[in-house]
């Protein structure tokens, strides 16, 4: 038996058709969602256009691992750039190319620099005194290619940023922010001033079956293109696996669609296999990483 890459790798997967079929084996390309594992079993692989393909593991005749599509350090910039727009704390602060977030503490995206023009390590040192100010720690967020970090230094909370088109599918109520229902769903303790904090943009909130909630933001990037950042998503325990995050997240998108938005993206804990399936059945692709490491290991 053929050995199959863990779970969430992009593969190119040939595999044998059945005897009555015009040809004797086809290939599929696109992400493992289940590696299968023992003969008998099916791997399924979630192409680019989030169509899912089972495959019995006995069927496989090869698989190559296929690198991630490749992404430009300015679309990096650009979309980190609309990213920490739709996040930006209660206060924010530039600092050359640096962007300062402050928000009381509550989430680490809105207490965090992020460098969304060319930046140096160097001007991290400035940024200890305003954090500190604040009673906050200095954390920086740190996409791919945007900062090269040091060999050694310790980081957390690593994410995945993924993105696809925006395509209007189905409609939910979104409201300008969040009431109380809402936030009793969410489930965490943060603050209504964080959840609704935009800049230059525009922020809604969904509800669906009393079950699930999300936020979605609308911002512009340099380059012009107005992108729908889906965050805050939650499904009570009891309503899950009936897709109602999927539907939600649709008729947030459907929301941002009709505000301009072309692109959307999320960020996901890269460990969270659930949701990052979620996003995949949706179209979502790995678009770049981000972590997160302490001003003072910089410097």
């Amino acid at each position: 038996m053929i050995d199959l890459p863990e779970f969430g790798t992009r593969v190119s997967l040939r595999y044998r058709l059945p005897a009555d079929e015009a040809r004797p084996m086809t290939d599929v390309v696109g992400h493992i969602v289940d590696p299968g594992g023992d003969p008998g079993r099916v791997v399924r692989i979630r192409t680019r256009h989030g169509d899912v393909v089972d495959v019995a593991v006995d069927d496989v005749l090869a698989v190559r691992v296929v690198p991630e599509m490749p992404v430009r350090t300015g679309e990096i910039r650009n979309l980190e750039h609309a990213a920490a727009l739709a996040w930006p704390g209660t206060e924010q602060h530039w600092l050359n190319g640096w962007l300062l977030r402050f928000g009381g503490g509550a989430t680490r995206r809105a207490n965090s620099a992020v460098p969304l023009r060319y930046s140096s390590v160097a001007e991290i040192a400035q940024t200890l005194d305003m954090y500190a100010a604040r009673g906050l720690p200095a954390l920086v967020s740190v996409p791919d290619r945007l900062i090269r970090l040091p060999e050694g230094i310790p980081a957390d909370a690593e994410n995945l940023v993924m993105t696809t088109d925006v395509t209007p599918t189905v409609e939910v109520r979104v409201a300008p922010a969040p009431d109380s229902s809402w936030l009793t769903l969410y489930e965490r303790d943060v603050p209504v001033d964080i959840l609704t904090a935009v800049v230059d943009g525009e922020v809604g909130f969904g509800e669906l079956a009393g079950a699930a909630v999300g936020r979605v933001a609308v911002t512009a990037a340099p380059d012009g293109t107005r992108w729908a950042g889906l965050s805050a998503v939650h499904v009570s325990e009891s309503a899950r696996r009936q897709g109602l995050a999927r539907q939600l997240c649709e008729g947030l998108l459907t929301w941002a669609f009709a505000r301009g938005a072309t692109r959307a993206y999320v960020q996901v804990v890269a460990d969270n296999a659930a949701a990052r399936a979620l996003y995949e059945s949706m179209g979502f692709q790995v678009h770049h990483r981000s972590r997160y490491v302490r001003a003072e290991d910089l410097l």
